[in-house]
């Protein structure tokens, strides 16, 4: 029978053993279960030769890897054969009555076309190939506004505003004159009235260039001109109030024509490779419910937004009645054309925790097994998987969290080197020799160079020890060739509990030198 203290300790060591074990079951990264049952390239049996399924931790922690390699201590992971392992790790069996209680139904690993439309939201943007600015290129005065109000709509050639203009004004004596001119002396004298027209020339290109249009023999009343629109459209923005002074350049009157617009969407990064131009879009909104316009895709821009992983698409379309307004926020469905079959599960069958992406396999029986995939394109009901499973495998599509949270707890327990549900067993205890080199100053640890230790499968080392009380190492000092015995309390923990003079410390010695 053990004494109050050897089952305390045995009660800690399991509790450790447990969180350790359950932290392992719950990552699913390089150190999942699914090691267990993963083939090693290359491992391939002969006739009569016994296959290696996985390399284990050699210090009895929670680890396992599909390939050899070496812990941080630099020893080598210990192979397990074919007929060897205790059991697949996080492996779960279910009994048929409580299958039926938890309503555990599986569905087939199939390949589907995922033709679920890419899904886009955006906001109704004015087009800018559309866009004028009026801005006049002489200076003036506004006389007079005909169009005083932003969202008015114009007409190509609609007076916008009449000023009056110095420049302007100059110029149309200078034309007066020069047609004058050019009357007076055309049979006279053909040089001046040569001269004459090319001077009425010169100021009519003059004016034109100002964006204004002086008629032959027009002369504008009291020297006020009238600027009209360049193009149909609607006002956007205005700026223009009646008696102002503008100075060439200056923007008086922003007009786009409305009867296209755009549609700026976000496309997420995942979804680039299915968008092309040319594409069709049905477009909806919020503000027109049950309705539906019809678009296309016209550009994809160059550039990736870094902080939401997106990238902005526009799409065109038209907007007869003017319902689309600029600024209305938009929901777009761009129809990616027919997908090639891939291989999917029910999106039910996927269990994600971000970091962490598995299905559960049922393996007939009652028996099911966590399997991490790698998981591709997302459709309605539907996940694409790249990686882990099989056409024709079946997975677990209802009460799956149920059974991975056992599956869990069934890796945690996997990784107990003593059966924690019999409060009696003792953990093994190994015996050795070598050479106690150091004494934490706590006098919780020491750190001894020992040989070879077969039990475990341990190279000779140095290496560091838990110390069951500072008492075992009392009467000893570092140097010493000693003989000691070991218990594993938990994964990874050796804890001395005995420690005696003497022994045979030569593998220890060669150990060191080497």
């Amino acid at each position: 029978m053990k004494t109050g203290a050897q089952l305390t300790l045995t009660v800690v060591a399991a509790a450790v053993a447990l969180y350790g074990g359950y932290w392992y079951g719950s990552q699913g990264g390089d150190h999942g279960g699914h090691a267990a049952i993963t083939a090693v390239p290359g491992s391939e049996a002969g006739a009569g030769e016994r296959r290696v399924l996985y390399y284990r931790n050699p210090m009895g922690l929670p680890d396992i890897s599909p390939v050899p390699k070496k812990d941080s201590m630099g020893m080598d992971y210990i192979p397990v054969y074919e007929g060897e392992e205790t059991s697949d790790v996080g492996a779960v069996t279910v009994s048929p009555a409580r299958l039926q209680t938890l309503g555990v139904r599986t569905a087939p690993v199939e390949r589907h076309a995922l033709e679920e439309p890419i899904r886009l939201v955006g906001r109704v943007a004015v087009n800018e190939r559309t866009l004028i600015d009026v801005a006049p290129r002489f200076e003036g005065w506004i006389e007079r506004l005909h169009v005083n109000a932003t969202g008015d709509p114009v007409r190509r050639g609609q007076p916008l505003f009449s000023v009056y203009s110095p420049e302007l004004l100059s110029a149309s004596e200078e034309l007066k004159i020069a047609e004058r001119l050019g009357r007076d002396t055309a049979g006279a004298d053909p040089l001046a009235a040569a001269a004459a027209a090319r001077l009425a020339e010169a100021t009519r290109s003059r004016v034109t260039n100002w964006q204004m249009a002086l008629p032959p023999g027009a002369q504008p009343a009291g020297g006020r001109f009238t600027f009209t629109s360049p193009a149909n459209g609607v006002v956007l923005e205005m700026r223009a109030v009646a008696g102002m002074r503008f100075m060439p350049g200056e923007a008086l009157y922003r007009i786009a024509d409305l009867s296209k617009v755009w549609v700026l969407a976000d496309v997420y990064e995942r979804d680039l490779a299915r968008i092309a131009p040319g594409q069709p879009a049905t477009v909806t909104l919020d503000a027109f419910p049950g309705r539906s316009f019809a678009a296309r895709v016209a550009y994809i821009y160059p550039t990736l937004e870094a902080a939401t992983r997106t990238a902005p698409i526009r799409l065109e379309l038209d907007n007869p009645d003017g319902l689309l307004r600029p600024g209305l926020f938009a929901h777009a469905e761009v129809d990616a054309g027919r997908a090639k079959p891939v291989l999917t599960v029910p999106r039910s069958a996927l269990i994600d925790s971000g970091e962490r992406q598995v299905v559960l396999l049922a393996e007939g029986e009652g028996r099911f097994r966590p399997q991490p995939v790698k998981v591709g394109q997302r459709g309605a009901d539907r996940i694409e998987i790249t990686e882990g499973v099989n056409d024709g495998d079946r997975v677990v599509v209802s009460a799956n969290f149920l059974i991975d949270s056992e599956s869990n707890l069934r890796a945690a327990l996997a990784a107990f080197t003593a059966s924690a549900d019999d409060p009696e067993d003792t953990p093994p205890v190994y015996a050795s020799t070598g050479t106690l080199e150091a004494i934490e100053a706590d006098g919780q640890s020491i750190t001894v160079t020992h040989p070879e230790i077969p039990e475990l499968q341990w190279p000779a080392m140095t290496m560091d020890f838990d110390l069951a009380s500072p008492d075992v190492v009392q009467g000893f000092a570092p140097g010493s060739a000693i003989r000691f015995e070991f218990e594993q309390r938990g994964p990874g923990e050796f804890a001395v509990t005995r420690i005696e003079a003497g022994g045979n410390a030569e593998g220890a010695d060669a150990h060191r030198g080497h």
